[in-house]
């Protein structure tokens, strides 16, 4: 009896056992973040699967930051289910599969906090369990990463499963980030961990963007973490770092006027053909999105639908099994990886190519026509990137310089038999006769019609005004560059090549490279520079519009930029010279703002971008920037993007930038201009102190520095110690308190770009600036809006959790207060 009744109590107790597990979400049900910034959902991203993720709300992609089962999809949305154990798991009903996401854990609550973390509560309150501790591909402020959580990429941009890229902390030292292909071969780092930033990332030292931590470097216990610096107006504008399915790391920064992600930051540089494996063996990186591999003449992919959805990581294989009467392709001067070479000297390339021939293992061969050396490659060729046309200076994996001559079957192998050779033959000798005729007559009517079809087209395209421009063909351009081979810079959109034209005058060679925007950068530059002349802003001699070939054809400067002269060890200029580049300067920039019928916003002013003719006389280049927006300074457009360093604290924060952006970056400038150094300085070598008491092998961000000097009065010590007392200090002090003015934080404080010109020919009383808050506070230790972030990624810091939000408290920014005058206040003007 006392068994019954003891089984009959366990029944009644059972019902409410089970009934405390509890449904977090069902399929079509989301659940949102207190200011409803996030939202943890099921996402339907390709193909019925379904996958539990958090995305920025009312964000278009990139928008989702973290996903749950990214190992396992479910062919419908299923449940997400807390037990009563504080437990985890996603159910589906149909299959009857669970899917863990947690431990037991004794969590009560689940909340979905401001910052993107999911957390599990327990009753006390405390964090049992978060997502910022288990994180994707996304890094969000507030989140750190360490030894043992990185950022792994997804393997397509349709397919969110761990993909082969991962940016991680570097073994066994974990001093520095690196990113990896395939968990073993490392393509780019941070370099090391140095009094406050990483060596090889010195944009990291710029004050008002990001706060950084790095607790315990160089040990199994590293954690890296950074939280956002709020503006004037507290605007925290949302931002993330992303490893992308295609290897690169970028960091992209939400602007609400332009409704648009703005990608702010990328590496490692130059595309994602400097990524490796991207392409897998005998592929070819493109660099166009559409089709972003392609497979060496005679191959194909060997995993054809994987190519189909955007994964080339499988590479090509031969189609046909090698033979006697296989030949050879040119394909240029490549940079390419390869497992086994054999190298050797031969008489001349008949040699090369047969001792190829000779062996079935034998995939290519390169011969060096000056001392005879003939490489012989044996198993896959890997991370094409040419050369030729790219204009890269190489690196680790080169061939070692010529062309490369890989194999390829001519006509299939010999044990396809007789026949098929023959029927090919035929059929290709009379395609090919065919093929002669068309296109002669093609060329020969297509020379006389090009230049007028060109004309028309960029007619239609409100081109008419620039037609004055030479037009050149790719060939031309391609032989007055030899090939592309003499790189002298790269600017906003393209790489920059010295030629020489037929007329032996020397030009600099812009090309777009941008896939996807190359023609719409294209036009918006020759519409707007082609007519402009000024002797402030570089001439645009011509440019190249032939199939997908986008070229600008600028004068050539013999000095060079500016920016060879502001390193310690190079070439020094007089401060007359100096005085000049800056007057020459504003002007082409006030020019480009005040004196075009449309006001052209530059968008990237730097020593890189400001070049010295034969006599010093500056002028602005790199219009790859620059947007026509009317005088509608309310505008954004979603396509500006600027340098670290240079660029406004607005533009970060997402506002409409105006032309006071370019006077910001002009005023940092200006401040190298006159210090003879980068703002933002290298380590300094080890053994004693550095300068202006920074310490040895500390990176130092100049400007904070220089403003307070030249507040002060104390201009003599910004001013380049190369120059020795060989200066005028009345101009020496006027061009710095001009750069303090053009740095102000409120871009009201700013003064136009007409206005910097009277100033240094001193048409106008320059006045004591006020200090740069976002600068000041560096000197001062002040601090801004913004949530204070534990480097362990603790939620609790600071703060308590109140109805399952977390409350974080904030540093107020201080203001400014007194008596300011800008120099845009007439009554603060005197004529003199």
């Amino acid at each position: 009896m006392s068994l019954i009744l003891l089984l009959l109590l366990l029944f009644l107790l059972l019902p409410p056992l089970i009934s405390c597990n509890t449904i977090i979400l069902r399929p079509n049900t989301t659940l949102l973040s207190l200011n409803q910034t996030f939202e943890l959902g099921f996402f339907n991203l390709s193909l019925n699967n379904f996958y539990l993720a958090i995305r920025f709300t009312s964000l278009p992609p990139p928008n989702l930051i973290w996903l749950a089962n990214r190992h396992h999809p479910f062919p419908s949305p299923p449940s997400l289910i807390l037990t009563q154990t504080g437990q985890l798991l996603l159910t589906h009903s149909t299959n009857n599969t669970t899917f863990p996401l947690t431990n037991h854990t004794n969590a009560v609550r689940l909340t979905l906090l401001e910052t993107g973390n999911l957390v599990l509560l327990t009753k006390n309150g405390a964090v049992s369990w978060q997502s910022f501790d288990h994180p994707t591909d996304t890094w969000l402020p507030g989140m750190n990463l360490t030894t043992l959580r990185s950022l792994v990429s997804w393997r397509t941009p349709t397919d969110p499963s761990p993909g082969l890229y991962s940016l991680r902390l570097k073994p066994p030292h974990y001093g520095e980030f690196e990113l990896v292909f395939n968990d073993t071969v490392s393509y780019w780092s941070t370099g090391n961990w140095t009094n406050g930033s990483f060596v090889d990332v010195p944009e990291m030292t710029i004050p008002y963007l990001y706060r950084f931590d790095f607790e315990d470097p160089f040990s199994p216990m590293a954690s890296f973490g950074f939280s956002e610096r709020a503006f004037e107006n507290g605007v925290l504008p949302p931002t993330m770092f992303r490893v992308e399915p295609y290897g690169q790391v970028r960091q992209y920064t939400w602007s609400k006027q332009a409704g648009s992600w703005n990608m702010f930051w990328s590496k490692p540089e130059g595309g994602v053909c400097q990524v490796p494996g991207l392409c897998g063996g005998f592929g070819v990186c493109t660099g166009e999105m559409s089709r972003l591999c392609q497979c060496l003449s005679g191959f194909r992919p060997l995993d054809g639908a994987g190519w189909g959805s955007g994964d080339y990581s499988r590479g090509c294989f031969r189609e046909d099994a090698c033979g006697e009467g296989d030949g050879f392709e040119d394909l240029g001067v490549l940079r390419f990886r390869f497992g086994n070479m054999s190298a050797f000297t031969v008489k001349n390339r008949d040699f090369c190519k047969k001792k190829c021939l000779g062996s079935c293992g034998c995939v290519g061969y390169v011969f060096d026509e000056e001392n005879g050396l003939c490489k012989n490659f044996n198993g896959s060729l890997l991370d094409f990137q040419n050369l030729t046309n790219s204009g890269s200076s190489g690196g680790d994996g080169d061939n070692g310089g010529g062309v490369l001559y890989v194999r390829v079957p001519r006509g299939g192998s010999v044990k396809k038999g007789f026949n098929r050779r023959v029927l090919s033959g035929v059929i290709i000798g009379v395609v090919a006769i065919l093929g002669v005729v068309v296109v002669t007559l093609l060329v020969l009517v297509k020379r006389k019609g090009n230049e007028r079809k060109m004309k028309k087209g960029l007619a239609e395209d409100g081109f008419v005004p620039v037609l004055n421009l030479q037009v050149f063909s790719y060939k031309e351009l391609q032989l007055a560059t030899r090939g592309f081979s003499e790189k002298v810079g790269h600017g906003g959109f393209g790489t920059v090549f010295q030629g020489e034209l037929s007329d032996s005058s020397l030009v600099a060679v812009k090309r777009l490279e941008r896939p996807g925007g190359g023609e719409k950068e294209f036009r918006a530059e020759v519409s707007t520079i082609g007519n402009i002349q000024h002797v402030n802003l570089v001439r645009l001699r011509g440019f190249c519009s032939e199939n997908s070939h986008r070229l600008l054809v600028y004068e050539y400067l013999e000095n060079g930029s500016l920016s060879t002269y502001l390193r310690k060890d190079g070439p020094s200029l007089s401060w007359d010279v100096r005085f000049r580049v800056a007057i020459g300067t504003a002007k082409g920039i006030a020019y480009l703002h005040e004196e075009c019928r449309c006001c052209i916003i530059h968008c990237d002013i730097k020593p890189e971008n400001i070049l010295l003719d034969s006599d010093f006389t500056a002028k602005v280049s790199d219009f790859g920037l620059a947007k026509l927006i009317g005088r509608d300074f309310s505008r954004v457009l979603a396509t500006m993007r600027g340098t670290w360093g240079y660029v406004a604290p607005e533009w970060i924060s997402g506002v409409a930038i105006t032309t006071k952006a370019d006077v910001y970056s002009y005023g940092m400038t200006l401040l190298e201009l006159i210090g003879g150094r980068r703002n933002v300085e290298a380590p300094l070598s080890a053994g004693g102190g550095g300068e202006n008491g920074c310490e040895s092998g500390e990176k130092w961000f100049f400007p904070p520095w220089a403003a307070q000097q030249i507040i002060e009065s104390n201009v003599t010590n910004v001013i380049d110690k190369r120059l020795g007392n060989v200066y005028n200090i009345e101009e020496a002090k006027r061009v710095a308190l001009v750069a303090v003015w053009c740095i102000q934080d409120d871009e009201a404080m700013r003064p136009t770009m007409g206005m910097v010109v009277k100033m240094l020919e001193g048409l106008v009383e320059v006045t004591v600036p006020p200090p740069p808050k976002l600068l000041q506070a560096l000197v001062t230790g002040e601090s801004f809006h913004g949530v204070r972030v534990d480097s362990r990624n603790e939620a609790s810091t600071g703060g308590s959790f109140s109805e399952g939000n977390l409350e974080v408290s904030t540093a107020d920014s201080e203001s400014y207060t007194g008596n300011v005058f800008s120099p845009l206040d007439v009554n603060n003007v005197s004529i003199q």
